[in-house]
């Protein structure tokens, strides 16, 4: 019985895959395409200023973050209640009520209103509810089985630019954004309601222990690790935000002029070299402590970052390579030390607060971005220096939470 819930522990991998290729892919990562087209109408038929048109698209993306981050808070109560399966199944729910209010959206409230019950979605089906569900089919491994499963924000992001671009091109925005519920509830809806379930407490290796292994949320909060934890979190969403979301806005400025479909490709090269940091961050993990392997993570990312200073459609994948697979590697490490360093008795609870200032960390970015690109004529190079900035600190972040849990140990010891 114990074999067989091990085996069944990779299908639940697969399953979180989906849930978040199709939740994150469609409510936050493969969004992008839409944001010129979109723009471009609502200026033209009056339902937004032109000085502000950059931060009605920070602001609607910020929207999306920030009640994701809020709703996680309180996903994580609800799953301690309730279990995952009826968690999920709201998630798609909202998921699939959001785009299609999206879609006939014809007011900046309306759109707001639309990214905010898609943001809510991502709190019931996205990044903390399917790190919860892995992390109770699995003790050993569980940094590769993260790695794999934290792909699936990456193939959402890779995947659906790829198909909304062309669908934008020869349809209009609106009729493509329509078409993304029946993903939804076509496929994510039946698979979430036949195939999730939780291990049994008899026979999981892992569930045995989890009911007492590591500490309570307020417990956590009490801790300075927690906090200098949280910042890094933060500082880290900063430049994956800004980049996931708005670094085609900045390919299609005049002054690095590229195309939108050739911006569509970047941004899905992004997500797609994503994944290489996933599947290297997770397996590595397992091998070496995660705080280290972390450490390089971020010093990567500010490395790449540096090549925003000066960027050009030339030297763009100095900075895209480096970047995502940085980011890729950071994001996985984020979820894999949150259980490390505080134990999974309250790992859905502790991952929603987390999940929340990790978000705001987003919004701050998405709304300085915004707001800088606006005051430059649409230009986004002096608005992108944000992203080497708060990269560097993230670096200096991780190296304090290496200094803090080793203190932690010695002490321990």
């Amino acid at each position: 019985m114990i074999e067989q819930q091990k085996k069944y522990g990779w299908v639940i991998v697969i399953i979180a895959v989906l849930s978040l290729m199709i939740s994150n892919g469609l409510a936050i990562g493969g969004l992008p395409p839409f944001y010129k087209p979109i723009r471009e109408e609502f200026v033209a038929i009056g339902a937004i200023d032109p000085s502000w048109a950059e931060t009605f698209i920070g602001n609607s993306a910020n929207i999306t973050f920030l009640i994701s981050g809020i709703s996680s808070l309180i996903g994580g109560w609800f799953i301690s209640r309730s279990g995952l399966r009826p968690v999920m199944l709201l998630g798609c729910v909202l998921l699939g009520g959001g785009l299609l209010i999206h879609s006939q959206a014809s007011t900046a409230e309306a759109v707001y209103a639309a990214r905010g019950l898609m943001g809510a979605s991502l709190g019931f089906i996205g990044v903390a509810p399917c790190v919860v569900l892995v992390s109770k089919w699995f003790d050993k491994g569980r940094g590769t089985a993260l790695g794999i499963v934290l792909t699936g924000t990456s193939l959402g992001g890779a995947a659906i630019p790829l198909v909304a671009a062309p669908l934008i091109a020869r349809y209009g925005w609106r009729y493509a954004m329509g078409a993304l519920p029946s993903i939804v509830w076509l496929i994510l809806f039946p698979t979430v309601v036949f195939l999730v379930k939780e291990p049994s407490l008899k026979t999981s290796e892992s569930a045995d222990i989890a009911a007492t292994d590591g500490m309570t949320i307020g417990e956590a909060v009490r801790t300075p690790l927690f906090w200098a934890f949280g910042a890094c979190a933060a500082l880290v969403f900063y430049p994956i935000f800004v980049t996931s979301q708005q670094f085609i806005l900045y390919l299609q400025s005049p002054k690095i002029g590229v195309s939108a479909e050739t911006a569509a490709f970047a941004q899905s090269a992004l997500f797609a070299i994503s994944i290489g940091g996933k599947f290297l961050a997770g397996a590595l993990s397992d091998r070496f402590r995660a705080i280290r392997v972390m450490v390089g993570c971020s010093l990567l990312m500010f490395a790449a970052s540096l090549v925003l200073l000066g960027l050009t459609a030339d030297n763009s994948l100095y900075f895209l390579l480096p970047f995502a697979i940085g980011y890729g590697g950071t994001f996985v490490l984020l979820q894999r030390l949150a259980a490390d360093f505080f134990g999974r008795r309250e790992i859905g609870k502790i991952l929603g607060l987390i999940t929340l200032i990790e978000v705001t960390g987003a919004a701050i970015g998405g709304r300085i971005t915004g707001y800088l690109a606006d005051r430059n004529g649409g230009d986004y190079t002096y608005a992108f220096f944000g992203v080497t900035i708060a990269s560097a600190f993230a670096f200096l972040a991780t190296l304090a939470i290496f200094a803090l849990h080793k203190k932690r140990l010695k002490g321990a010891s």
